[in-house]
């Protein structure tokens, strides 16, 4: 009797490890876009825009400004950590971190870049072609460490999350460039849907079977274009907001076409346009208790894009507060969003 207990608890040993390695389906988290989810690139690239200063980075494990456009963690980060693969996700150029970092999770977003190129241009940032060359460079790094069958499994296991798009509207479309007079708002919108869906289409080629494609956020309800809307109260700019709606059902409408084309691929469209517009319409509902103006500010008028390393204005508790600085999120902003995804878009990768 006891060697037959003995069997039947090796057995169920061995089921729990195979429960245990069966539920790890997502072994690395693998991230493109732009300062939504970059993790500290555009440190290491010559560009204004970085946030590797305080006060960014002021509640961040340890304190530390790493690049990241918050007062802590970003989307990435709570997504990894929920998936629970680690809780932060490094970015492929910072030279604290190596392969055996990235094996499990890699980011190569760029704040300020978008799905146009002309979107990069704007600040001097890595374009979206670029950060799939830094993918293709890290596919044979990690090729090299663990052996073509090991990483070959990962990368198809693996999350890969992009967030882009908000850049070639508000820095690019209806601010800097001369793409007005080459599209209409439609017609432009669809050009970047052709880019999103040539961008995937190669990344399955090169192994990727597990996408989620962002979509826009309530653009038009960003400090920075509030402020730009003061004569009317400093209400949303509902044309901005318009547009995301629209740019958002075109996403998936091509998220449908590139399941039923693509072999293997599961695409899912991640919407943070709904919680974040419900955050924004009830603060109160999330604990929050500023909408409109971001917790490194001036209290007044939002006009820059980043907070200040000299910013005297700077709020005691970021808690309080739904945005950082007039583009970003803080990070309880940030958790509730991610935790918000992975429950509603994610979940079927869990």
């Amino acid at each position: 009797m006891a060697h037959n207990n003995v069997i039947s608890c090796l057995l169920l040993a061995q089921l729990l490890l195979l429960v245990v390695q069966i539920g790890a389906k997502v072994p690395a988290i693998i991230v493109f876009g732009d300062s939504s989810v970059d993790a500290g690139n555009n440190n290491q690239i010559s560009t204004i825009l970085k946030s590797n200063f305080k006060p960014y980075g002021r509640d961040f494990i340890g304190g530390k400004p790493t690049g990241r456009f918050s007062n802590g963690r970003i989307p990435p980060d709570f997504i990894s950590e929920a998936f629970g693969v680690k809780p932060t996700v490094p970015a492929y150029l910072d030279p604290m971190y190596g392969i055996s970092d990235f094996a499990t999770g890699v980011c190569f977003a760029s704040a300020g870049t978008g799905y146009d190129n002309a979107t990069s241009d704007v600040l001097s940032v890595i374009p979206l072609w670029k950060e799939l060359q830094y993918y293709k460079d890290y596919q044979k790094k990690l090729r090299r460490y663990l052996g073509d069958k090991k990483a070959n499994e990962t990368l198809s296991e693996a999350l890969y999350l992009m967030s882009l798009g908000t850049n070639d509207f508000l820095e690019n479309y209806y601010t800097f460039s001369g793409r007005p007079s080459k599209f209409s708002v439609g017609q432009y919108e669809d050009f970047l849907i052709g880019i999103a869906g040539n961008f995937i289409t190669e990344l399955h080629g090169l192994g990727a079977r597990k996408v989620s494609l962002g979509g826009l956020p309530p653009m038009g309800c960003l400090p920075l274009e509030r402020t730009t809307n003061f004569m009317t109260g400093s209400v949303c700019v509902e044309e901005y907001n318009n547009v995301a709606r629209e740019f958002n059902g075109k996403l998936q409408g091509l998220i449908l076409k590139l399941n039923s084309e693509l072999q293997g691929i599961k695409v899912v469209y991640s919407n943070p346009f709904d919680i974040m517009l419900d955050i924004i319409q009830n603060p109160s509902s999330f604990g929050f208790e500023d909408a409109a103006v971001a917790c490194c500010a001036t209290g007044m008028f939002e006009m820059g894009y980043m907070c200040d390393r000299l910013n005297p204005f700077t709020c005691t508790d970021a808690n309080k507060y739904i945005f950082w600085d007039s583009f970003h999120p803080t990070e309880k902003t940030n958790k509730i969003i991610s935790d918000h995804v992975v429950k509603n878009c994610l979940s079927v990768f869990l």
